[in-house]
């Protein structure tokens, strides 16, 4: 097997290549992440996800966006979240860039769970308009989220039932996790 090297490129760079690119790709430290295929499981509880927020959310001072949404995690660090909401009037730049989220719904995938859990997680939780974060398994009924707390530090509360309730405080919403795992798991073939 062959691997093919390419020169790193500067955050400018990649906006640039990103505006005009048929595929997405995140970028960190100069270098270019092709985004890959989500599984049924994970676009149905995105949907479900989306559609339940979207309800609650509709007419009030947050605006959701997903798929398509970038967020600038540090100065090299771009990323494409699930989903995410903005509070207070969205700071969207070059019509897909959000400087200021106040949550982030990442779905779990085997590829992406460990730097979603770990480096990444810990970016989200740097910025500063950040206020909760939460991450959806897709192979079960498993829910986290972490809140920050007044004086800065991270709480993580962990649901795995389909009878919880998140109340999602950031956003004035709560998740039932019924509604997002409500077909998750169906082969629809």
């Amino acid at each position: 097997m062959s691997t093919t090297t390419y020169p790193p490129v500067t955050p400018e760079e990649y906006l640039v290549r990103e505006r005009a690119a048929e595929y997405k790709s995140e970028y960190h430290g100069g270098e270019l992440v092709a985004m890959t295929g989500a599984t049924g499981a994970h676009l149905r509880i995105t949907r479900s996800t989306v559609l339940a927020l979207g309800l609650q959310l509709e007419g009030g001072p947050c605006e959701m966006f997903f798929s398509d949404c970038m967020v600038n995690l540090a100065e090299d660090w771009y990323v494409y979240p699930d989903i995410v909401v903005a509070c207070g009037g969205a700071d969207l730049r070059d019509n897909r860039l959000l400087m200021n989220p106040t949550l982030v719904v990442e779905v779990l995938s085997p590829s992406t769970e460990r730097k979603d859990r770990g480096e990444k997680g810990d970016a989200y939780r740097a910025v500063p308009t950040m206020r909760e974060y939460l991450l959806l398994a897709q192979n079960r009924v498993r829910a986290e989220l972490y809140r920050r707390q007044p004086d800065g530090r991270w709480e993580c509360t962990v649901l795995q039932s389909m009878d919880d309730v998140l109340t999602l405080a950031s956003i004035g919403c709560e998740l039932r996790l019924a509604d997002a795992y409500r077909y998750a798991f169906q082969d629809r073939g």
